[in-house]
């Protein structure tokens, strides 16, 4: 939030603050200042070395000061420039201009009040008013169309108030001619990030409160509603169809305006906090919000009294039906939901609740449409352009609306119509309802003020459902064991009343006495209740914290002072599961395989890719409308990663995470699974790998086997599968931890492959059950190295093609037990030699024994009983 440093001296006294002591303040409290931007007053001297980002002009007080305009005459050698007789305080001035918002005086002679302007002297330093962007510039003397100019008049752009240079600035009339600029209207504005927790925060007056807070200063009340009579009104009815959704809803009515600009120091405090001026009834709409921060919204009575023909106005809040259209502000035409909430009468809709009015019942300026339709002119037999709206006078009654909104459904109705807005900010994080009625007096106020106009007596209320107060107890030793500081319960409450908290404190006594000799303690315990602005104090502990943090900001985050942990350590337990996949995260990324983090959000269309499944658990409140369920295959979302990837030579991926299974009324199971994304060459090339072949399963197998292995896993089995529908059939394999199916793997299948833009290459996948694996992950001990050397072998047998290689393997070590420490298959030979269907394989033997150096006929005598096993098991042939 943009807050002008003018602004918030009306509500607390600035003496002896810097602008940078208040950001400094404020950034302490847990309100960052993020920029200070200066408009007049000084800058500090080395703004590079501040510590908050700076930027802005700060203008010179003997050279930029008010004037006044007394003449407009023309230019002797140029039509569109004037020249102005001009008083700066001390002398008559010539000044040579071409503002267009002065120019319709040219010629008219002395005036008979004259404009109060802001003017630069020769030598002043302001930005290039034409130049894009901030240019700065310093007045020099010269001739333009043969007229010495020396010195300007200044728009908001020159002078860094704003970017309007269409026109100079006209300040308001009681401008004391000569005053330094500075001294008149000089500011500075502080950026302020307000964070969700701090959205009670996103008006002037909520800052104004935390810095006198803060500082121990004062707070001054906020302006006197004058003039507005209490009671109910009896202009309007209001009916709410659900108070979920609307809590408090809030008219006032004031008759007999006349729409015009707003004072000029409004103008300039509404653009310095970022919101354009439009007239005095809208000015008076946004300066109301951003002073009290509720949002208001002003209607033309007259239409709403036409549209409800001879019956009263009524205004009804609902839900909107599916595929209701309304024309808003900016002229779209909206297509509404059911989500949506609006403010309807009994005709129809007229605005999208706490986010944009209706074109229709807008407060309309006739002089304004007038000169925008002035500006255009059309040939003959041309349509007039541009908006103009032909209910013919300016609107003279306008009902003002204030209201609480369920902050959820317009942060859902602000993003589905793309229509962020300053209202919308503030009521999508909430807006206390007690604020309503006090934005609707202080508009009706200031339009009474700007516009002449006659507020009616009292107000349309309808309140069906006041928040909850909370209230919530804290104790002194809540404050020293959470915040470890002492402070007096008398001191708590002192600094939570400064945010008017109400605080009421009482003795209770605690019997800590370890004999009946001993006397008992005494807490003091203060009773908190919450201000009527203040939504986001809860109850029980989870107030306890929230007022801590009250407390410690008040209090100065700075000054608690550092100390040890006083409360005893919680026991240390570990958590198995989670070391448990980071052991898998260790031993992937060693074999090479990246992490990728997925989202757990998609959509069935998604996953249908991969494989369809009828039942999703949905997303009641989704970011995005392409991911609206929670996913049911990690796979899936893997090969998302892979298909955004896909131009690098080779990838190898994997993730670990949850799917969600839906449970009927409940919220759905988290099943953690593994999957692994293989595609690409086999080795980078390079001026030595010219023709790397492409990564195919049994890549992956092997960094799934040394996987397995590097979890201690010892009864690992392969089989053949064609029940994935995903994998290719002939190329694709369960795999089985002592007996039981703990994943699958393969190549992609080609109709899936086709369904994703992962190029020529195959793409080989693998998904496993973590929860499984991890109830059958081994004990296992440690294994001396060891003492005696071992004996290598290696023999090949010929065995039938059906025959399993894995089967074979379980054999010689069954056979060989102990006295076999490894057996690895190095080579596989098939030749019409050997045999038809018949196939050669080679294994590579490892003989050892723990306590003893085995001799070579030792190892024979193990090879010959694995020969025999194998050919009584298999029919296999030893070769010769």
């Amino acid at each position: 939030m943009k807050l002008p440093i003018s602004w918030l001296k009306d509500f607390v006294d600035l003496d002896g603050l810097s602008v940078e002591d208040i950001a400094r303040t404020f950034t302490f409290g847990g309100l960052e200042v993020e920029e200070i931007h200066y408009a007049g007053l000084p800058m500090p001297k080395d703004a590079a070395s501040n510590e908050f980002k700076t930027s802005g002009i700060g203008w010179d007080r003997d050279k930029i000061v008010v004037a006044e305009i007394r003449e407009v005459k023309p230019h002797p050698n140029a039509d569109r420039l004037t020249l102005l007789d001009l008083f700066d305080g001390t002398q008559e001035q010539v000044v040579l201009t071409g503002a267009p918002n002065i120019f319709h005086l040219k010629g008219t002679g002395k005036l008979a009040k004259p404009i109060k302007v802001a003017y630069a002297k020769e030598g002043s330093t302001i930005y290039d008013g034409h130049a894009d962007g901030l240019v700065l510039t310093t007045l020099k003397r010269a001739k333009i169309r043969g007229v010495d100019s020396y010195s300007m008049v200044c728009s908001e752009k020159e002078l860094g108030i704003s970017e309007e240079h269409e026109g100079i600035i006209l300040l308001d009339d009681d401008a004391p001619v000569g005053m330094a600029l500075v001294d008149y209207i000089g500011d500075a504005v502080l950026e302020v990030k307000i964070n969700p927790n701090m959205a009670r925060n996103a008006n002037v007056y909520g800052l104004a409160r935390e810095l006198a807070a803060m500082t121990g200063r004062d707070l001054r009340s906020l302006p006197d509603f004058g003039g507005l009579k209490g009671g109910a009104g009896n202009f309007a009815e209001i009916e709410i169809v659900d108070p979920q959704l609307n809590p408090r809803f809030v008219l006032g009515l004031i008759r007999d305006v006349e729409i015009k600009p707003s004072p000029y120091w409004v103008q300039r405090r509404l653009r310095l906090a970022g919101v354009r001026p439009i007239s005095n009834i809208v000015d008076a709409t946004n300066y109301a919000m951003l002073e009290l921060g509720e949002p208001l919204h002003a209607f033309d009575y007259d239409v709403l009294n036409e549209r409800a023909g001879k019956k009263q106005v009524k205004i009804i809040t609902r839900a909107a039906q599916d595929g209701e259209k309304l024309t808003t502000l900016d002229n779209v035409e909206r297509t509404l939901s059911s989500m949506n909430v609006l403010v309807c009468d009994e005709k129809g809709p007229l605005s999208i609740a706490g986010v944009m009015g209706g074109a229709e019942s807008e407060v309309y300026d006739a002089s304004k449409e007038i000169l925008e339709a002035k500006a255009i002119e059309p040939k003959e037999g041309e349509p007039t352009m541009g908006k103009i709206n032909m209910r013919g006078k300016s609107t003279t009654n306008v009902l003002l609306e204030g209201a609480a909104w369920n902050f959820i459904n317009i942060r859902r109705t602000a993003k589905q119509h793309n229509l962020p807005s300053e209202a919308s900010f503030r009521f999508s994080r909430g807006v206390h309802p007690a604020l309503a009625e006090m934005g609707v007096r202080r508009g009706l106020q200031l339009m009474a003020e700007w516009s002449g106009g006659k507020i009616e007596a009292g107000l349309v209320d309808n309140y069906p459902l006041p928040p909850k107060e909370s209230v919530v107890e804290i104790s002194t030793r809540d404050v020293k064991r959470i915040l470890g500081i002492e402070l007096s319960a008398q001191e708590i409450a002192s600094l939570l009343e400064r945010l008017e908290f109400k605080c009421e404190i009482r003795e209770t006594i605690i019997d800590t006495r370890k004999s009946k000799n001993e006397l008992s303690n005494i807490e003091h315990r203060i009773s908190v209740t919450a201000p009527p602005y203040r939504l986001d104090i809860g109850e029980g502990v989870v107030g306890v914290a929230d007022l801590m943090e009250e407390v410690a900001r008040i209090f100065g985050v700075e000054r608690i002072p550092e100390t040890r942990l006083a409360d005893p350590l919680p026991p240390q337990v570990g958590n198995p599961a989670f070391e448990w996949d980071e052991r898998v995260r260790d031993i992937l990324v060693r074999l090479g395989l990246q992490e990728v983090v997925s989202y757990r959000m998609t959509s069935p269309e998604r996953e249908g890719r991969l494989a369809a499944h009828n039942e999703y658990a949905r997303i009641a409140n989704p970011i995005t409308p392409d991911r609206n369920v929670l996913r049911r295959s990690l796979l899936a979302s893997a090969l998302e990663a892979a298909e955004k990837n896909v131009r690098a030579e080779s990838l190898e991926l994997f993730e670990i995470g949850p799917i969600f299974e839906p449970v009927k009324n409940d919220l759905p199971r988290e099943l953690p699974r593994l999957a692994i994304v293989l595609t690409g060459l086999r080795a980078a090339t390079s001026w030595d790998v010219k023709d790397s072949p492409a990564l195919d399963f049994f890549d992956l197998k092997g960094r799934i086997e040394l996987l397995l292995a590097g979890l201690r896993f010892v009864d690992v089995t392969y089989a053949p599968t064609e029940s994935v529908a995903y994998l290719h059939p002939g190329k694709a394999a369960e795999v089985k931890v002592n007996g039981q199916v703990v994943g699958v793997f393969g190549e992609l299948h080609p109709l899936t492959k086709e369904k994703y833009e992962l190029g020529a290459r195959p793409v080989l996948a693998a998904e496993f059950n973590i929860e499984t694996l991890r109830a059958l992950s081994p004990a296992y001990g440690i294994v001396p190295v060891a003492e005696f050397p071992p004996v290598y072998e290696d023999i090949a047998i010929i065995v039938d093609e059906s025959v399993a290689a894995s089967r074979v393997e379980g054999l010689i070590r069954q056979t060989g037990g102990r006295s076999v420490s490894d057996v690895r298959l190095f080579d596989v030979y098939r030749d019409e030699k050997i045999g038809a269907n018949k196939k050669s394989l080679a294994y590579s033997l490892t003989y050892q024994a723990a306590d003893k150096t085995m001799t070579d006929a030792e190892a024979a005598a193990i090879r010959n009983k694995i020969v025999k096993r194998l050919e009584h098991e298999v029919s296999a042939k030893l070769r010769s």
